[in-house]
């Protein structure tokens, strides 16, 4: 049987629910999640296989009007992604119905203008629906769906599931006669190191994202591997004030210690092997300035 391989990138405003989509599609976490907006910093692949179809989505950041180096970074890398064998354009339903004029958040409509600027056909995919009535759905997706750069709609709930399967089916559809990119049994394309960074910096999220803001940043330093078959990684995460540094640690040292013990069941369960983790707390004033952490996290370093 001739075999059909492609990319997906996976597109939307920030807290769209990309992430958690793509997770979905591949059937395990590839990206992390939390209720933070801009969550995501970099591109990231996960692997689906659909019969002889094995399709590559690109989890991308969310794409909003930059402000910092890194933001310029993120939506740099999200419309890189765009030069996909498809398209889709995540949509969080109930923000843009509850938006003052019904139609799309500012966001949204950048990235539309965005697909036409670039000449890019891409599906709709109106995410978050549950609960919304079908007569909210329905003209939302007529207005949208007006702007001519869409072939298909979708309506889901990326974390039920509901609707995954017909977008998968979609994505399948278009993707080339190939071959396989990856190994049939393996699920992302993240090296290790900055997968382990990015489960930290999730926990501390979740964590913490009333107390911190996002100038906080997760570096595996080092990963040694045991002759027992475990793996001891030392990571640094990088604070930009000084005061920020008690909120990691906590009293006595308990936050980060909680921080640690559930960054580690993460790890193992998605590197299946045991970890022993140690976590620091260093002060680096303007790390997102820093041509290094770019590096590191697979951005591009952009000029001012």
């Amino acid at each position: 049987m001739n075999t059909r391989c492609g990319f997906v990138a996976v597109i939307g405003a920030p807290n769209a629910g990309k992430s958690t989509l793509v997770n979905a599609l591949v059937g395990t976490k590839i990206s992390i999640v939390t209720p933070k907006v801009q969550t995501t910093r970099m591109n990231v692949r996960g692997v689906a296989m659909r019969g002889q179809t094995q399709i590559v989505f690109v989890d991308t950041p969310g794409i909003f009007k930059p402000r910092r180096r890194l933001d310029r970074a993120m939506v740099n890398a999200a419309w890189s992604a765009t030069e996909a064998d498809a398209v889709l354009l995540i949509v969080d339903a109930r923000e843009v119905v509850a938006s003052p004029n019904g139609y799309a958040t500012h966001d949204t409509d950048m990235i539309v203008a965005g697909l036409k600027e670039h000449k890019r056909r891409a599906a709709l995919v109106l995410n978050k629906i549950d609960g919304m009535k079908r007569e909210e759905l329905l003209p939302l997706a007529q207005r949208l769906n007006a702007e001519g750069v869409f072939e298909s709609v979708f309506m889901i709930s990326a974390l039920k599931g509901d609707g995954v399967g017909d977008v998968a089916s979609w994505c399948a559809n278009l993707m080339p006669e190939g071959p396989f990119h990856y190994p049939e049994d393996q699920a992302a394309d993240i090296p290790s190191r900055l997968l382990a960074a990015e489960i930290t910096r999730e926990k501390i999220y979740l964590r913490l994202h009333d107390e911190l803001p996002y100038a906080i940043a997760v570096e595996t330093e080092k990963w040694e591997n045991k002759k027992d078959g475990s793996v001891k990684i030392d990571q640094v995460i990088y604070v930009e004030r000084e005061g920020q540094k008690p909120i990691v640690l906590g009293k006595g040292g308990r936050t980060i210690k909680l921080l640690g013990e559930m960054a580690r069941k993460d790890m193992e369960e998605a590197f299946d092997r045991r970890v022993h983790l140690f976590l620091f707390v260093k002060l680096r004033e303007n790390w997102s300035e820093t041509r290094e952490h770019y590096t590191e996290m697979g951005l591009e370093f952009p000029d001012e």
